[in-house]
């Protein structure tokens, strides 16, 4: 498999138009699933090397964000990709509904909270691109929001892709490098995951009414994250959007896509002063000479 090429061919090409039906939901690459085990757990291997390049260096942080329907694998990518990570090095946040103390804040805030320090590992299993997907498909939950009326007026969805536009230019004018992973998934695989879910008892915890119900809102989900690609893939913080009807290869996909901007960082231990090489020196020298018991 040729990297560099899938993760070309998996953008959503900044300042271009895209329709999502343009990208497919099955596509595997001619990969068979043992063969992607395989280059699975040497890219886990690689993103364990380079984490370790990014802790030791300590001027860069990495923001993954995962976005997907319901059953698209979010978790998946969190439990197999990320599965070598050093915890001291990666922090991972799970958004759900909001709070009471976060619909009191801006629809960034409680994310903003969570961004990791330099030298981590950041991952978002949703974000706030839920203020422009869940919300923009039921528009009644800004009313929970408490915003003033001004707000409301106009286009809120344009000035939100803005917002968000801006934040992430900021993140990655201080140092803080951003990917965003969106897992597309048919209809009819997500009925078949659901239906799994209902079926096998140790599944039974992941699905609940609210998932089919949600069903009914298919096309609007995917008018919104077409909107939200094509107006949010920049070139500081590009899309993927990561075929998810085969979890074994959206798994893959992920961890290269990571990989490669983790290398493009050129992460590298610190070099040592001469005077820190001195005491480094001495430090062996009287090791060397104590004698223990």
């Amino acid at each position: 498999m040729n990297a560099g090429k899938l993760i070309s061919r998996l953008q959503a090409p900044p300042g271009k138009r895209i329709t999502l039906a343009a990208y497919p939901t099955d596509y595997h690459d001619k990969l068979t699933k043992p063969r992607a085990g395989e280059l699975l757990s040497r890219g886990v291997e690689q993103l364990a090397q380079q984490q370790d390049l990014l802790y030791a260096q300590n001027r860069y942080a990495l923001l993954v964000i995962i976005q997907g329907l319901d059953a698209s694998g979010k978790d998946g990518i969190v439990k197999h990709v990320m599965s070598g990570l050093n915890p001291q090095g990666c922090q991972v946040t799970s958004f759900k509904a909001p709070s009471q103390e976060e619909l009191e804040h801006d629809f960034l805030w409680r994310c903003a909270k969570a961004l990791p320090r330099r030298g981590q590992i950041g991952i978002f299993n949703r974000s706030y691109y839920e203020e422009v997907l869940a919300v923009r498909v039921h528009p009644q939950l800004l009313g929970r929001q408490n915003l003033p009326g001004r707000v409301l007026r106009g286009n809120i969805w344009r000035r939100r892709y803005e917002q968000i536009n801006n934040f992430e230019q900021y993140l990655a004018q201080n140092g803080t490098e951003v990917i965003k992973l969106f897992l597309h998934i048919s209809r009819a695989e997500q009925k078949r995951r659901f239906l799994e879910r209902i079926d096998q008892p140790e599944k039974n915890w992941k699905f609940s009414r609210d998932d089919a119900n949600e069903r009914r809102f298919w096309p609007d989900y995917q008018r919104a994250y077409q909107d939200m690609l094509n107006a949010t893939s920049t070139p500081w913080a590009p899309w993927y959007v990561l075929p998810a009807d085969h979890k074994w290869f959206t798994r893959l996909a992920a961890a290269e896509i990571v990989i490669d901007r983790l290398k493009r960082l050129k992460p590298a231990y610190p070099k040592l002063s001469p005077r820190h090489r001195r005491e480094l020196s001495q430090a062996r020298k009287a090791l060397e000479k104590e004698q223990v018991p």
